[in-house]
């Protein structure tokens, strides 16, 4: 590009045009630096918008646990046994048994999603007082920390040993009754849940010990937040295991004899 000032040996007709074609290639220049720095502000401002939304999502999930994490369990558990049923047992869907998926749906609700919740949390930091720390500490660290590693340990103890043989496979059992059994007595889901419980459970605890023990491994180091949202992942393939083994309502006793007889008076 020419210079102004050399133009003062040019004719004048030549001036005025080297003139004109300056000015009019540094306002080009000008605008075009407008359009890229408005490009990048534009950028910088969707990349700092994307990640204020993820910021406020993950805030709101710190934030709200319990609801989030019922929600995932309520909804789990019922498309856990719709893939049992219609993927497992090739139904379609006019054949799928509501009745059955009720069930899970409210079991996994009251139970997963609520009481596990009070248990594995509210009750575990009482029981467990490093947990929170421990959580929260780098891997590296955690190795470190001799007193957190032995409350992790105890906490997957206590649940391969006493919550899931003791607590929930009798809830399940129960509420299975409380749903799809023909008996109106609370005293009768309990007893026909626990008789079908005997006859399964050396399956059912099995099955419970070659999952949940390795998965509580990696559930009781995770960020607390996150523990029972994993739980809940692990559980969806646990779920349809149960329901393709336990779920289906044709199994469920018959009214006892003792039971016809009750109800007849």
């Amino acid at each position: 590009m020419f210079s102004i000032a050399s133009t003062a040996t040019l004719p004048l007709y030549l001036t005025r045009r080297v003139f004109h074609f300056s000015m009019k290639s540094l306002k080009t220049s000008v605008n075009t630096t407008k359009s890229s720095n408005a490009k990048v502000t534009a950028e910088k401002i969707g990349a700092s918008a994307t990640k204020t939304e993820a910021s406020s999502s993950s805030s709101w999930v710190k934030d709200n646990p319990f609801i989030f994490q019922l929600g995932i369990a309520t909804g789990k558990t019922s498309v856990a046994d719709l893939v049992a049923q219609i993927v497992g047992e090739k139904k379609s869907l006019n054949e799928v048994d509501l009745r059955r998926n009720l069930v899970f749906v409210v079991f996994g609700f009251a139970y997963l999603g609520g009481f596990q919740y009070w248990l594995m949390i509210t009750k575990f930091r009482k029981w467990f007082p490093t947990m929170d720390r421990f959580a929260k500490l780098p891997f590296a660290e955690k190795l470190k920390d001799t007193a957190g590693i032995i409350d992790a340990v105890k906490m997957v103890l206590f649940d391969v040993i006493i919550h899931l043989p003791v607590i929930y496979f009798p809830t399940y059992y129960t509420v299975k009754e409380f749903v799809s059994g023909q008996s109106w007595n609370p005293a009768d889901w309990v007893m026909d849940g626990a008789s079908k419980y005997i006859k399964n459970s050396k399956d059912d605890l099995t099955a419970m010990i070659k999952l949940w023990g390795p998965s509580d491994c990696i559930q009781f180091i995770l960020p607390v937040h996150i523990r029972l949202p994993f739980r809940h992942i692990v559980s969806f393939f646990w779920t349809i295991y149960v329901s393709f083994t336990r779920g289906s309502i044709e199994d469920s006793p018959t009214i006892t004899e003792e039971n016809k007889l009750r109800q007849s008076q």
